[in-house]
Formats: structure tokens, sequence, C-alpha cells
């Protein structure tokens, strides 16, 4: 899985979700995130068999989208227990032109070093970063 997908690294999420969402689809795991198994069963005596196999089938998505984000924007996520409050934090992050991810995008942009870089394999990084700030 994790080498079939690009990993999220904050300039990449167009691509990634597209990739992303059509690993799940073929996982049969979307509906965990837009479906009717998007809501978690009640953990009752009389659930526990569907309980017990929502909760294999959201490890297992959870696991997809863990695998294929970096560890920076794995942090923002790390308590979600809920699929669907996983994809609609990374989306909220990536599509809305709000302040913390500008304040995100400038302290990336300001942190980056040119290193061992040549020029032009240095602007090819913080190109990105200066549109999306822009």
């Amino acid at each position: 899985m994790a080498s079939c997908v690009d990993k999220l690294d904050g300039n990449n999420y167009s691509y990634w979700k597209l990739c992303i969402e059509a690993y799940l689809q073929g996982q049969d795991l979307w509906d965990l995130i837009f479906g009717n198994e998007s809501v978690i069963p009640e953990d009752t005596p009389h659930n526990v068999e569907l309980w017990r196999k929502w909760k294999i089938k959201c490890g297992k998505a959870l696991f997809a989208l863990r695998a294929s984000t970096s560890k920076e924007y794995i942090e923002l996520v790390r308590e979600e227990k809920s699929l669907k409050h996983v994809w609609e934090t990374l989306e909220r992050l990536f599509t809305q032109k709000n302040t913390i991810r500008l304040q995100f995008l400038e302290n990336n942009l300001a942190g980056m070093t040119q290193g061992n870089l040549s020029i032009s394999e240095y602007f090819l990084k913080i190109k990105p970063l200066c549109a999306e700030i822009s």
C-alpha cells in the first residue's frame, strides 16, 4: 500500500487524495468515510460482531491513511478514531485558505535551507510553497 501512494507531504494533496480515495474504494473501505459505515456502531452485547467487523475495517483504512501521510501531518490527526474525522481534518487543512495553514506554510518556508541542493533543486523545493502562500 505505502509504495503505491505518494506520502501526503503538504504539496501534493490533490494527487494524494485522488490516489488514496481510489485505494480505499478498491479495498471496499470508502463507505467508512462517506457511506453507511461512517457512523461507529454501538458497542453493545447484541452488536458485538458488527462492531468488531467495523473496527477491523476501520483499522485497515486508518493504517492506509496514516501510512500515506508524512509525520508532520499525522501529528494533527493522531488522536482521531473516526476515519471520517481524519479525512475531514486533512481536507480542511489542505483546501481552506486559513491563517493556520498560512502560518504552517510560512514556517516551512522559513525553515528550509539549501544545504547541498543546487540552486535549481532548491528553487523547485520552495516554489510550490511560495505559490500556495501567495
